[in-house]
């Protein structure tokens, strides 16, 4: 995809293959940023940003609130809750396209983040509640019941013990929501069709023309750009994915 991004246009359907371009150029990279008459980079990568952030930021906070309840507590129906969730997860988000734009149509939140960002939360919140609650299930209840013992609250004794071993578990739960948000075509292109509403994916399809052809140099480099932020978020969060997670466990 980089050095295809780097080559021109006429040579990408060559035979030959190249391991660097021959004739390096950055004239794809300005198509994608500078070329006047196209829809902007700039704002469908702010849509992305927000619509994705908003997403992983909701559905960890339900789902957080979910695993704990399915996990630490005895109710009824409980086990009902849990399949429903997995009969949810299976679900195409694609066989409910018409339904969902007949509802966001009623609500007025077709072409607005806030549209887009509550379908999102639909579409990734099962997975996030069925990861998460592995997560929570993993951690022994006993380690709460000894902080007990040893003076904290209930909530104490989740927020000081439980729950930082629990933190690699929301991270890796949330870098599973922000990629699948971030890289989501279908319903974006339904539901935000404006222009100025674009998704970088729903963005990226601009560069195929009525004709049929298609840009693929531009499209090469406008993936590159928009794979630099998952990258970017990959590397800030992974820390957390593999450490801390039995730390403090023992004590004595």
């Amino acid at each position: 995809m980089i050095n295809t991004s780097f080559q021109p246009n006429n040579e990408i359907r060559s035979t030959t293959l190249h391991f660097w371009p021959d004739n390096f150029t950055l004239r794809n990279y300005y198509t994608v940023l500078f070329e006047p008459g196209r829809t902007p980079f700039l704002p469908a990568l702010g849509n992305s940003l927000m619509v994705t952030l908003l997403t992983v930021t909701v559905a960890l906070v339900f789902a957080f609130l979910a695993s704990l309840a399915v996990t630490r507590f005895r109710f009824k129906s409980r086990k009902a809750f849990i399949l429903t969730i997995l009969i949810i997860q299976m679900i195409p988000a694609e066989a409910m396209i018409v339904s969902t734009y007949r509802v966001l149509d009623g609500w007025h939140l077709l072409n607005t983040i806030a549209g887009l960002t509550l379908v999102y939360v639909a579409t990734v919140l099962p997975f996030t509640i069925w990861t998460l609650r592995g997560f929570v299930n993993g951690i022994p209840v006993e380690l709460e019941e000894a902080g007990m013992v040893d003076g904290l609250s209930r909530s104490g004794a989740f927020w000081k013990i439980t729950f930082p071993l629990l933190a690699p578990g929301l991270v890796a739960t949330g870098v599973f929501g922000f990629i699948q948000a971030w890289n989501e075509f279908l319903l974006a292109l339904v539901v935000n069709s404006r222009p100025d509403m674009m998704t970088l994916p729903v963005w990226l399809r601009t560069f195929q023309t009525l004709t049929g052809t298609t840009n693929w140099a531009a499209i090469m480099a406008g993936s590159t750009l928009m794979a630099i932020p998952v990258i970017v978020f990959f590397l800030i969060v992974q820390g957390r994915m593999t450490s801390g997670l039995v730390s403090g466990a023992v004590k004595g």
